[in-house]
């Protein structure tokens, strides 16, 4: 079949020209002047013809093929697939745990708890509250009956410096992840909103981006996280609405924003009138600095959870809200699932007031330091950074090393890692490193014997560089 012959007209008021050509290319196909099955223009003939570089008109053909209008299939090109945009979830959030493939192999690409008791301590929490014969158990959930969790909430962030808050300013949600969906849904705002993430960031920053009808936009970093100057120049050009950072802990990086990064940060956003989502879900050791919600209370969406600190399976997470934006946030939660559901409001809380859920969390940190001295003794030799109480290291991989081929070796004896790669945008920059995450659900026996074959493998890179 021959190319088809299109050729857009792009203005140099449209913005950056790959965001353009992806707006033409919806046009077109919902108008039909591209019609479904059309083969379109090569990268390189399209490029030519609109005089811009290979890698814009590259980079709008992924967008279109995320969105399902376009269709690539290697030997034959690019076709339209579709005439309406599919503006769903194309990728399952999760990696994949088939058994086939982790089974013999130590898995260390995910940073699951360690069990410390969680499961007895969920089961005599879950007695109590059945033997609470005042409960109500049959009528709907109510956001009334969560007020005493919201305010347990306020005293587990007290070790952050987030400045004043109360219940009032408390969200409660089905996890980190539905977290970030709400304020999303809360402040996003247009046909096709931005966002703006570092440009390696945790991907469900992006899933979530996608299920609101959002472009995402990466923003360049150094060793403190989001560029000020990078920050400025992505809203001046895209006219953003949400910038989504981890201040904290970032992942993959580990890298903990200093004050007066954060503090321009604060300053850009005011400028541009930006909503700030902090994700704290980490929630590493508590410390006396500032949170950028104490600099910028009237814009930071502070998220947290009890996914990476008790358990993940409770589904159980938070959101501080911005000042007077509470009421309108569980607005959102109401229009979204009514309230939590009543045993799990009714489980959590019991687990704060009993104590349970602080005890639980130490347990947990102690554990997790134990693999990480394990990890930083055997590799520390090499570029690594990592924080106390995260739980995953960052490893930048020597030279003769690619984060590809390192992912493939460890593999195939026996470790399994997650490559930079994952955690950039398409096309976007990653580093030459991989994310190790201190898995508590491998013993710690198993877990040394991984990391010591890291660490041979990284003092014998090949001989020669593979893809």
């Amino acid at each position: 079949m021959a190319d088809t012959i299109w050729l857009p007209k792009l203005s140099d008021e449209d913005g950056p020209k790959y965001l353009a050509l992806t707006r033409a290319l919806r046009e077109a196909i919902r108008s039909g002047e591209l019609e479904t099955g059309a083969q379109l223009p090569t990268v390189r003939e399209l490029a030519w013809q609109l005089k811009v570089t290979p890698g814009t008109v590259a980079r709008a053909y992924s967008l279109a093929t995320q969105e399902g209008m376009l269709a690539a299939t290697v030997g034959r090109g690019t076709f339209v697939a579709a005439r309406a945009p599919r503006l769903g979830p194309t990728q399952a959030l999760f990696i994949d745990r088939d058994p086939a493939r982790v089974e013999g192999r130590v898995d260390l690409r995910a940073p699951i708890l360690p069990d410390v008791g969680q499961g007895a301590a969920i089961g005599a929490a879950l007695r109590a509250i059945g033997d609470d014969g005042d409960t109500d158990w049959i009528d709907y959930p109510s956001q009334r009956a969560e007020l005493p969790l919201r305010e347990a909430i306020c005293d587990w962030v007290s070790d952050r410096v987030m400045g004043p808050i109360s219940a009032e300013e408390i969200i409660l949600a089905h996890g980190g992840q539905n977290a970030i969906n709400l304020i999303f849904m809360c402040c996003l705002r247009g046909d096709r909103p931005v966002v703006l993430t570092e440009e390696l960031a945790y991907p469900g920053f992006r899933h979530a981006a996608r299920l609101s009808r959002a472009e995402v936009v990466a923003v360049e970093m150094d060793q403190q996280g989001i560029l000020p100057e990078a920050l400025d120049l992505a809203c001046r050009r895209h006219g953003a609405q949400v910038l989504c950072l981890t201040s904290e802990a970032q992942n993959p990086t580990t890298v903990r924003m200093g004050q007066e990064r954060r503090q321009a940060i604060v300053e850009i956003a005011r400028r541009y009138d930006l909503q700030i989502i902090d994700d704290d879900c980490y929630s590493v050791a508590s410390n006396t600095s500032p949170a950028i919600r104490a600099m910028a209370p009237e814009r930071t969406w502070h998220v947290g959870s009890l996914s990476k600190t008790i358990s993940a399976g409770l589904r159980f997470g938070y959101i501080v809200a911005p000042v007077g934006m509470g009421h309108a946030g569980r607005l959102t939660a109401q229009h979204a699932f009514f309230a939590l559901s009543r045993p799990i409001e009714a489980l959590v809380l019991h687990l704060f007031q009993s104590g349970e859920a602080a005890r639980l969390r130490a347990l947990v940190h102690a554990d997790l330091d134990t693999r990480l001295q394990c990890a930083v003794n055997a590799l520390g030799a090499f570029d690594l950074a990592w924080q106390p109480g995260l739980q995953f290291i960052f490893l930048r991989l020597p030279s003769g090393w690619r984060a590809s081929t390192f992912c493939s070796h460890a593999e195939a004896a026996g470790v399994m890692v997650r490559s930079a790669d994952e955690y950039a945008l398409i096309h976007g920059r990653a580093p030459n490193a991989v994310r190790v995450a201190l898995a508590g659900n491998v013993t710690m026996e198993r877990f040394e014997d991984g990391i010591m074959r890291l660490a041979r493998l990284l003092a014998q890179p090949p001989a020669e560089l593979m893809v």
